[in-house]
């Protein structure tokens, strides 16, 4: 990795935090935007914005051809058999509910299984789900490592008839290996919330054999507002759209409509096709360096990070770097979170604070939050020392 020169596309990393140079650690929140990504966006509204799929002129076609071929960008990215797969969503939230709200004829009543690691945008669609067909809503826990329970995940999956899980704790940082779970759970409908791990690794889901993912753009140097929900084709023809309006439809009558054909059955109204002009060129960059290479990156800082950090803070989640993605929740005994992220802010050091969208995970640990620093390809092992100094600062002002 050739961290200065990536760096260097990188604007806002030139900016100065109360006086110092700004240390961005919460790309696990939302990543950071390359001047190639900010030069695409502004491109398309100064040179051919238009809306897609409604008009014969020439920047409405050159606008389609983008945002198609933004498409096909992702299809190829995740290795989806066919871009009619990818559906454009607002983000992994948006995404998780429509796939939720999709299958609640599907599922009818039956078992739906999470993991007790999971995210609430992995959590309340499918609790609200269970409660509206009246199925069984069922956990599989982890252990005090971080690890999922494997075991009692092959106990509890039987007759389950879906399997919604996150490869990437936003909290414990824990990689799950959802191949493994997708071969112990082969006749459930195994749903991936991607949103941590996509950005981060190598993600192919044929060769995973799952058939829902979700993930967000902003999380992997691209716009806010756009995401993705890729399905097996087979499954999205079954499941019931989300939102209606123009553009998802076949035919209209005063009293009955009948629905495109995918992906656009899911896509109603003007999409972000500035934010899917964005996110092609966000995938490009990333296909550029290489996503083995930012993986690797990744396990390098965290596993220094960790190091540091080990006899400062108390971690949570697993220990080894090359079991979690790169970010590291911690505590600091009795010092307040939000007291640690704002005395880190006054040394430039931004870090995420809370219980980052994942109450029953804190909960289920003992703790209401946890601070949470987080890496990706643009951050040095010299910043990991800026926040271990600043770490050190935290302690020393409780301590009086």
């Amino acid at each position: 990795m050739r961290l200065e020169k990536y760096r260097k596309d990188f604007p806002i990393l030139k900016i100065k935090i109360n006086g110092k140079r700004l240390v961005y650690l919460d790309s696990a929140a939302t990543s950071q935007k390359p001047k190639q990504v900010i030069e695409a966006i502004t491109d398309y509204y100064q040179n051919y914005n238009a809306n897609i799929h409604r008009s014969i002129h020439s920047l409405g076609e050159e606008a389609t051809k983008a945002y198609e071929e933004a498409r096909e960008t992702v299809a190829k990215f995740i290795n989806a058999e066919k871009p009619e797969e990818v559906i454009f969503v607002r983000n992994t939230t948006e995404a998780l509910n429509v796939a939720a709200f999709g299958l609640r004829k599907i599922v009818s009543t039956g078992k739906i299984l999470l993991s007790e690691m999971e995210h609430h945008s992995n959590l309340i669609p499918w609790q609200q789900l269970a409660k509206i067909n009246n199925a069984k809503l069922d956990f599989v826990g982890f252990d005090q490592d971080g690890y999922l329970k494997i075991e009692e995940l092959k106990q509890k999956a039987r007759n389950a008839k879906v399997i919604a899980i996150t490869q990437a704790s936003n909290v414990l940082g824990t990689i799950n290996p959802i191949k493994e779970i997708a071969e112990i759970a082969s006749d459930a409908i195994i749903v991936v919330d991607g949103a941590q791990s996509v950005p981060h690794m190598p993600v192919d889901v044929q060769e995973l054999d799952i058939d829902i993912l979700a993930f967000s753009a902003h999380k992997m140097l691209g716009p806010t507002g756009i995401g993705v929900l890729y399905a097996r084709e087979e499954l999205l023809k079954k499941m019931e759209p989300f939102i209606f309006g123009s553009e998802m439809i076949k035919e209209v009558s005063f009293n009955n409509a009948s629905w495109n054909d995918l992906p656009y059955k899911f896509e109603a109204g003007t999409p972000h096709i500035a934010g899917a002009v964005g996110f092609k060129a966000a995938i490009d960059y990333l296909q550029k360096i290489g996503m083995k290479n930012i993986r690797r990156h990744d396990q390098e800082i965290t596993d220094y990070a960790l190091k540091k950090l080990s006899k400062l803070v108390n971690i949570i989640g697993p220990k080894k770097a090359k079991d979690r993605s790169g970010l590291i929740a911690f505590t600091m005994n009795d010092v307040h979170p939000h007291d640690i992220a704002a005395i880190l802010n006054e040394d430039g050091i931004a870090i995420r604070s809370g219980h980052h969208c994942a109450m029953p995970l804190h909960t289920k640990i003992g703790i209401n939050a946890s601070a949470r620093a987080s890496f990706y390809l643009y951050n040095t092992k010299q910043e990991i020392d800026l926040l271990v100094k600043s770490l050190e600062k935290v302690k020393r002002v409780f301590e009086k």
